[in-house]
């Protein structure tokens, strides 16, 4: 069975709304809601692809769009290769010029939609920021809380509580704080025993690669409205992530870093090739600077998790 190559976008509004359709009931799938593109035709260039399809389905130029993510999916009847692409910027406004209903949504809105199941990653990415940081180590509690404070202000959206030296006690305290700092403007991300799942309601969690190795085949260990994320640093581990049902991931090291300086290593090339058909978001780590972001994108990957690069200045 071929598998058909289809162009989505996620577009984006200047107020941070994004676009989705509904397809008609005729159509596969019909009746759910999707994010707007069509097939791309043989020896047609993905982009080219897209901006015919988004202008007859919606009567919008394309001006500013950039790989997001791929997909590949096997329904019973079918199979896809899902190519989604971010619209950030486009002239027109859009209409349904094939009768399709259309709704401009808050990301965060998205989990309220009914999407084709080979749509879930593409939910996850359109909710997803392009910067994940991973706090230091090494600084007393009133530091890290300053530090979180500043970042928010700054446009940080997504923060993992890394503090490996604390004990048990200690970080369990910093958690409660920093999740009440977050509170409604950042998504806190802690990592620890999955016997504290319950204490931190409003959290998500990253597993580590030790914690994928042992939960994997248990399955997901909470339900989909909290965020689930993993590290990675192999295929296998990858793999493992989809079996446990993580709605993203870490791939590290891509370079070298000062946190892991025994490690080798994947390069940029290699982390493209881990990242292509893993269906999920992926930030790259590991020797990541600030401007590396577009470099993350180019190969395939959410965007860039970094300690030292995205860590603010006091």
């Amino acid at each position: 069975m071929k598998r058909i190559h289809v162009a989505a976008a996620v577009i984006r509004r200047a107020d941070g709304h994004v676009l989705i359709a509904k397809r008609s009931l005729d159509r596969h799938q019909g009746g759910l809601w999707e994010f707007p593109g069509g097939k791309v035709e043989e020896g047609e260039a993905v982009r080219d692809a897209l901006a015919r399809e988004l202008a007859e389905e919606l009567s919008i130029q394309v001006t500013d769009a950039r790989p997001l993510i791929q997909i590949q999916h096997d329904y019973p009847d079918k199979q896809v290769l899902l190519d989604v692409w971010a619209v950030d910027a486009f002239t027109g406004e859009p209409e349904g010029l094939e009768g399709q209903p259309l709704a401009w949504v808050m990301p965060k809105q998205l989990v309220e939609y009914d999407f084709p199941a080979a749509n879930g990653p593409i939910v996850s990415a359109a909710r997803l920021p392009d910067r994940y940081l991973v706090t230091p180590d090494d600084l007393e509690p009133r530091d890290l809380l300053n530090g979180i404070h500043r970042a928010i202000t700054g446009g940080i959206q997504l923060i993992q509580l890394r503090a490996p030296n604390m004990f048990d006690p200690q970080y369990r305290d910093l958690a409660n704080d920093i999740q009440g700092l977050c509170a409604g403007k950042a998504q806190l991300m802690l990592k620890g025993p999955l016997e504290w799942l319950g204490d931190f309601p409003a959290a998500g969690w990253h597993l580590t690669a030790e914690q994928l190795r042992k939960y994997a085949d248990k399955g997901r260990p909470f339900p989909p409205d909290r965020w689930l994320a993993a590290s990675c640093h192999t295929a296998e581990e990858l793999e493992l992530a989809i079996r446990i049902g993580a709605d993203f991931v870490t791939l590290s090291p891509v370079q070298l870093t000062q946190t892991h300086p025994d490690a080798a290593p994947l390069g940029w090339e290699k982390a493209a090739e881990l990242i292509r058909g893993f269906n999920a978001p992926v930030y790259l780590l590991g020797g990541m600077a600030a401007d590396d972001v577009q470099r993350a994108w180019s190969a395939g990957g959410q965007g860039i998790a970094a300690i030292r690069a995205l860590w603010p200045d006091p």
